[in-house]
């Protein structure tokens, strides 16, 4: 009983199925330019696609999307394959496709990043799961840092840097009518300094004009004392007193 998948509006039951002799013989055709030998051995290849795909099911990208890049991976592989080698075309074949898929959720993600990023977050990538069939454990970033022989934080912001975003309104617990988002995480923090900013604007607003020209003119324009003093028209000593005086109104009311 063949098992029907349809993706991309193809029904892959009924896909043909070639023995190693049979697509080797295809390759070679298409290899040499023959557009009918090169179109079957295609198509009795995208369950290949399939099965790689399948790999990442859970990425937030159209499964269609990313079966067609694999598709491109599969006709580089044809491309490139070597049939004096004594290897399945499948053994080949696969690392290829997955590294399309890969190259395409990278350019893809939702934080635009450098190229070089992108490339030291995959040899990234590679050297943890490398050590990780070494070794059988978890690879700590420092492990990564050494096989690449690369800064910790070079690993570190290149990682970041392909990760998904998350959005504040997402859940992260939820039990019937109760649901947290992400932002129900971090809104203490955010509504202490909102807070305190409310607090800095009252105890501004409570300052003489004069005062609040100086904090300006020191503050925001980076102005000196002695500079202040002269367009203001009094002495340094008297500009570095009222400067004093209202840091300390605000600082009071803030604390």
């Amino acid at each position: 009983m063949n098992t029907r998948v349809e993706i991309c509006g193809l029904d892959t039951s009924t896909l043909p199925k070639l023995k190693h002799e049979e697509m080797m013989e295809l390759i070679k055709k298409a290899q040499s330019g023959d557009e009918d030998a090169r179109e079957k051995f295609i198509m009795a290849n995208l369950r290949l696609v399939l099965s790689v795909t399948r790999r990442f099911a859970s990425k937030k990208q159209s499964v269609d999307d990313v079966f067609q890049v694999g598709c491109i991976g599969l006709i580089k592989a044809m491309e490139n394959f070597n049939v004096s080698y004594n290897l399945r075309f499948s053994t080949y074949a696969v690392p290829m496709i997955i590294g399309e898929i890969r190259r395409f959720l990278r350019d893809c993600s939702a934080l635009r990043v450098s190229r070089s990023v992108r490339d030291t977050a995959y040899h990234a990538l590679q050297a943890r799961q490398q050590i990780e069939n070494d070794t059988g454990d978890t690879a700590e970033v420092e492990d990564i840092a050494a096989a690449l022989n690369i800064p910790v934080s070079d690993v570190v912001y290149a990682l970041d840097g392909i990760s998904d975003p998350v959005s504040l309104y997402d859940p992260i617990y939820h039990d019937g009518d109760d649901t947290v988002l992400v932002m129900d995480q971090i809104v203490g923090a955010d509504d202490d300094n909102a807070l305190t900013r409310i607090d800095i604007d009252e105890a501004v607003d409570k300052l003489d004009a004069r005062e609040k020209r100086i904090l300006m003119m020191r503050f925001y324009e980076g102005k000196t004392q002695m500079e202040v003093s002269k367009e203001i028209g009094i002495s340094q000593a008297q500009v570095s007193r009222l400067e004093k005086a209202a840091i300390a109104a605000i600082h009071n009311k803030v604390v």
